[in-house]
């Protein structure tokens, strides 16, 4: 049995795929080693991996992960694997980036992006990562993703920026409570990513509020600006992305890719079946 995993800042989904090539799906938490330790996926798959997987006949597992920046930070995931899987005799974790590419394009090159939690990019030459400009993480830039949305919508709500009415319903929705109870949330709990990323489905809830509508679009806009254009010849590729932000805010994407001279190609909201595919050996979509 094999166990492939796409594992982003707030879920990771799975997929078990047996010796005859049926695909069973379920979901865990995101395990960004950035943000938690081996320790606690170790705890959290013991919780939340399905009571009817059968761990012992797992084999090989392939974990692709936010925050898979170096081998030290694999080893993280890759050690709480082993633990949870113990006759696995192959554990391969890397970046998620990588499984990105693998989904969108295939053997193909290309450009691929990720646009969710938090944000990434690259070329592709159809095996591996040539060139990647670095998104320097939700504190110092991540634009276009949910916590880069959700830090300027919290900033606006501080800030006493939002539309009449707006800032009352997030007030409720999120049942937020006061500047010090936020500011507590972001900087002594754990996981901040994932609470400003929770804040997207908000602007997309009320897309038909303009400032919501706009502020998308100004996110789009940082991000081709700070990122995308750093490539060299950018137009010359379509623009392919994998990630729910991208996805639920692609009329607004397809509007600044074109500004920028760039044709949306595919826009996939997970990529794990595509990559499930990658590894038998089929064509991506």
């Amino acid at each position: 049995m094999i166990l492939i995993a796409d594992g982003g800042s707030t879920k990771t989904n799975w997929c078990e795929l047996s010796d005859e090539g049926q695909r069973v799906y379920f979901n865990t938490q995101g395990y960004n080693p950035d943000f938690v330790d081996t320790a606690f996926i170790v705890a959290s798959l013991e919780k939340d991996l399905p009571e009817d997987l059968k761990r012992d006949e797992v084999r090989e597992i392939y974990f692709y992960g936010a925050g898979v920046s170096s081998a030290a930070k694999g080893e993280v995931i890759a050690s709480a694997m082993r633990q949870v899987f113990p006759n696995a005799n192959r554990v391969e974790v890397t970046e998620d980036l990588l499984a990105a590419a693998r989904a969108l394009l295939g053997h193909s090159a290309g450009f691929a992006a990720i646009l969710g939690t938090g944000t990434n990019s690259c070329i592709y030459d159809g095996e591996k990562i040539t060139y990647n400009v670095d998104s320097l993480g939700y504190f110092l830039g991540d634009e276009g993703s949910g916590s880069f949305l959700g830090k300027r919508l919290l900033r606006d709500y501080l800030r006493g920026l939002l539309p009449d009415g707006l800032g009352e319903a997030l007030k409720e929705e999120y049942h937020l409570g006061s500047r010090n109870d936020i500011l507590d949330r972001l900087y002594n709990q754990p996981l901040p990513n994932r609470f400003l990323a929770s804040f997207a489905k908000f602007a997309y809830d009320h897309n038909n509020v303009s400032y919501c509508r706009q502020i998308v679009v100004e996110a789009f806009e940082a991000f081709f600006q700070n990122l995308v254009a750093n490539y060299p010849d950018y137009q010359n590729y379509t623009f392919n992305c994998i990630g729910s932000v991208g996805y639920n805010f692609r009329d607004a994407l397809a509007q600044v890719a074109g500004r920028h001279g760039m044709q949306l190609g595919r826009i996939v909201r997970s990529p794990i079946d595509d990559l499930v595919s990658f590894h038998e050996g089929k064509p991506v979509a």
